[in-house]
This record gives C-alpha cells, sequence and structure tokens, in this order.
C-alpha cells in the first residue's frame, strides 16, 4: 500500500515538471504538430477549450504512450446480476482412459500433450496373454471343422442303413414265403424236415439282423443329434472367444472373422494379429501417462489419458443465502477476472454465455452450492482451472440500464470522475462528473450524462483524472510524448 502511495506521489509530482518542459519550448518538428497539422501544437488544445472547457486532447500518439482504451456503455441489469467467482474443469465425459484389456509389453506411439485423431494408434501390447486367445480360436476353429466333417458322413451311413434295412425285409419276405411253401409241402406228406427248419431259422436269423440293423440306425441317428448339438455349442463358443478378441484388440467380430490373404494361405483376421494396437477413439489431446515405454504392464494397467479440451464446463460457488432467487435455466455470463482491454490480460469483452444449472447438493460449512455453467461457445482463454466470474441474470424481464466497468470510474477527492471519448472528435475526450446508480461488482450504472453507443475510457483513465485533477474548467491537452497541458499558452 505503501508502494502505491509512493508511486502516486512520484505520478503527481512529476506531471507538472513534464507539463511545463513540454509547453515551455515545443519541438517544432514533434510528433504533437504532427498530430494537429499545425505549427504550434497547442492550436488543437484551444479550439477544444473553446467548444467545451471540460475536454482533453487525446491523440493516437497519447493514447499509445498512456495505454488509454475504450469501452462503449452496455445495457445491463445491474440490481438482477449475481456475481460469484469460479474456474473451468473438464466435463466428466472429456477424459477417456485407456488401459490393458491383457498383460503385456508396452510400446507407446504417442508423446503427453499431441493432439490424437479417432483411429490414430496410441500404443501397442506384446501379450502371451493374445497368443493363448489366438490358441483356443484355433482350438475352436478346428473343432467345428472336425464335427462339420463328422455330420457330413451320417448321410451316407444312413442311406447305407436304409439300404441294408431294405434288404432285410426283402430276405424276409423271401424265406417267409418259402417256409410256407415248405409247411405246404410237408403237410401234403412231403419235404424234408430239414429244409424246413433251415427256411425257419433263415428267417428268425434275418429279422434278428433286422432288429440290430434299426438299433444301429437309431444310435446313428442320436449320434448325429449329439454332433448337431456338439457343433452349435462349439459355434457359440467361437463367438464368445470372437467377442472376447473383440474386445482386447478394439477390432469388430466380423473383421476378426474374416478371410485374410497372406503369404502363407487364406487365414481368418484374428489369426494374423501379432500385436495388439489400441487406437484413439475419438479425437483428443494425450494428457498423462500411467506407465513408461517398454515397461510390463498388468491387466486393466491405466496406460495413458485423452481428454478433448473444448468438453469444458464452469463451476462456481454461490451463496445460500442467494438460493430465493437461483434457479435452473437462468442467464448467466463467463467473464475474465481482470475488467481491462489492454496489455496481456484477457480483454474484457471475450465473454461466454450459457444457461445455468445448479449442483444437487450445498455446502454445511461455506453455506455454498455449486453452480454450473456449460458454455455455449469457448474463447480461447478457456482452460481446466483458469479463474473467472460468473453473472448471473435473475430477472431478464427487468429493464437494463446503462452500465460501465467500475474500474472507469476515478475518484477525484470525493467526486466520481468518468472521460467520455467525444462523439464530435475521436481524439478528444471529455471529462464529466459521474451520476452513478448501483453496481454488481464490476459493472456500475450511470443514471445521467451518457447515452447508447458512447464509448468511456477504460486503461488510462486513472492518469487522465491525475493529469486533470483539481482543472476542472480549464480544459487542455496531451502532447505526443505523454505530457498534459492546461490553460493558456
Amino acid at each position: 500500500m505503501n508502494t502505491i502511495h509512493k508511486s502516486i506521489s512520484i505520478v503527481m509530482t512529476a506531471l507538472p515538471i513534464l507539463f511545463l518542459s513540454a509547453c515551455s519550448d515545443p519541438d517544432p518538428g514533434s510528433v504533437s504538430q504532427v498530430e494537429h497539422g499545425e505549427g504550434d501544437g497547442h492550436e488543437h488544445g484551444e479550439e477544444a477549450m473553446q467548444a467545451a472547457t471540460d475536454r482533453v486532447a487525446i491523440p493516437s500518439s497519447v493514447r499509445s504512450n498512456l495505454g488509454i482504451s475504450f469501452i462503449k456503455i452496455e445495457r445491463r441489469r445491474i440490481e438482477q446480476t449475481l456475481r460469484v467467482p469460479g474456474r473451468f474443469e473438464y466435463l466428466p465425459t472429456a477424459r477417456r482412459e485407456y488401459r490393458t484389456a491383457v498383460p503385456g509389453r508396452i510400446e507407446l506411439f504417442v508423446e503427453q500433450f499431441e493432439r490424437v485423431e479417432a483411429g490414430d494408434v496410441l500404443y501397442r501390447i506384446d501379450s502371451p496373454a493374445w497368443r493363448e486367445t489366438q490358441q483356443n480360436l484355433a482350438d475352436a476353429e478346428s473343432q467345428i471343422q472336425r464335427l462339420g466333417v463328422r455330420l457330413n458322413t451320417f448321410g451316407p451311413l444312413f442311406a447305407a442303413h436304409e439300404q441294408h434295412e431294405e434288404s432285410l425285409h426283402e430276405s424276409i419276405v423271401v424265406w417267409n414265403e418259402r417256409v410256407e411253401q415248405l409247411r405246404t409241402v410237408r403237410e401234403a406228406g412231403g419235404g424234408r424236415i430239414d429244409a424246413f427248419t433251415q427256411a425257419k431259422a433263415a428267417v428268425a436269423s434275418s429279422r434278428a439282423e433286422l432288429a440290430s440293423v434299426q438299433e444301429k440306425k437309431a444310435e446313428l441317428g442320436a449320434d448325429r443329434l449329439q454332433t448337431k448339438a456338439d457343433l452349435q455349442a462349439g459355434r457359440v463358443r467361437l463367438n464368445y472367444l470372437l467377442d472376447s478378441a473383440s474386445a482386447i484388440v478394439s477390432l469388430d467380430r466380423e473383421k476378426l472373422a474374416a478371410i485374410v490373404e497372406t503369404d502363407q494361405g487364406s487365414k481368418p483376421g484374428w489369426a494374423v494379429i501379432d500385436m495388439i494396437e489400441v487406437r484413439a477413439t475419438e479425437a483428443g489431446v494425450v494428457e498423462a501417462f500411467g506407465l513408461t515405454n517398454g515397461s510390463w504392464a498388468d491387466e486393466k494397467t491405466p496406460v495413458m489419458t485423452v481428454v478433448q479440451p473444448e468438453r469444458l464446463r464452469f463451476r462456481a460457488s454461490g451463496l445460500q443465502s442467494d438460493l430465493g432467487v437461483l434457479r435452473e435455466g437462468l442467464f448467466a455470463r463467463i467473464v475474465p477476472p481482470t475488467p481491462t482491454v489492454v496489455g496481456r490480460a484477457v480483454p474484457l469483452q471475450d465473454t461466454m454465455e450459457g444457461i445455468l444449472t445448479l449442483g444437487l447438493a450445498g455446502d454445511p460449512n461455506d453455506r455454498t452450492l455449486e453452480l454450473f455453467v456449460v458454455p455455449d461457445e469457448l474463447q480461447a482463454w478457456a482452460r481446466p482451472g483458469v479463474s473467472a466470474q460468473l453473472e448471473i441474470v435473475t430477472d431478464v424481464t427487468a429493464s437494463p440500464e446503462l452500465a460501465i466497468p467500475l474500474a472507469a470510474i476515478q475518484r477525484d477527492g470525493l467526486t466520481p470522475v468518468i472521460f467520455l471519448r467525444a462523439s464530435d472528435n475521436p481524439n478528444e475526450a471529455i471529462r464529466m462528473e459521474a451520476d452513478l446508480g448501483k453496481d454488481d461488482g464490476r459493472w456500475i450504472a450511470l443514471l445521467s450524462g451518457v447515452r447508447d453507443g458512447d464509448e468511456i475510457v477504460l486503461d488510462g483513465a486513472f492518469q487522465l483524472m491525475l493529469a486533470t485533477s483539481g482543472s476542472m474548467q480549464k480544459g487542455g491537452h496531451f502532447h505526443s510524448d505523454g505530457t498534459f497541458h492546461e490553460g493558456e499558452d
């Protein structure tokens, strides 16, 4: 604080000296003469004093030397505006973490803070577990092939059994006829007993063989049904293995099962994958790594995190005492923390707008409530962790008032002073006493003396106030070197 008072004292002491030196012997070739376009560097100031004695000449060279900037008067709902502090943060869905699905050795392909696009290779995994999966897939396909071949043999087997069964039926018919013939001959008193017995034995033998064939046919049918069930189970197991492999290598099951032509012949897609390539599922920036290049990772080890920088929200802390006016859907504006338009700070006009969302719970210790706003459009200065302020309009139906930033108000003793850019001459500023209304902590209402579209000095207003302090109704102008002259030459 003492430093500030010393600085002001030095400026107040130095300004009159600069004014006298600048006005006592003006350089005919100075920038002031070029700026005013006349041989006498004070003629423009004299004309200004004749027009209005509270005017100050501020040509472009002076504005540059003093860092003067202007801001247009805005219409704002000052009384209906709440202002709360906050910071930017990532949306919960802005981060994507990539982990290892199987253990293996990691080979990184990107650097930290590198921007990646969807489909770019992030890292590779050399995993023995993947080779075990490939072996299981090979076994499953081999089993399906064996069962398929076996199932195809049932057709000829059934055809042979049908033919055998048919021939046995014919044999039984023939032997039955023979038995009847021999019985008729025997009843007539002829024939041999052994021939009749052999015929009956042949019928019994054919019937026994037919029963055996029918039994084998039933067993063959059961085997075919079992083979079909095993084949179906094998196909289901293969699908499950393909789904598991798809999750490991992040490829569709159809691509893994598709046949690929290689130097060794045709192979399924999963069989030609030696190392697992992990690709970015969406565009973003590599934020951090969970391990170093070439290290061994266990299952589910975090490898890296990719974020989408444009997916931001603003988190602010509102007072619980304002719950009577805070509600979902209110219009809100995110503004830079520093009220300026020049220098290295974020320009005052670079704001963001959005709709207010209230947090689900409050803090009983701080008596605060979390407020969230997702900007409709991000400005370049929005970064996670960057602090700013949130302006919440609690009643959009209220009439807006003419307002300017509080930083544009200077105090000359107890008198609030502003510098209005002359509408008839942009190289002049009019010092005037500000007729102030209420403020919201950053903007303040002006009750009279200004109108829509007017411009007020923002940066550099303090220097103008120091130069004109106690000199109201005297008028004057600045030289191009930043010095001020008041009164007559």
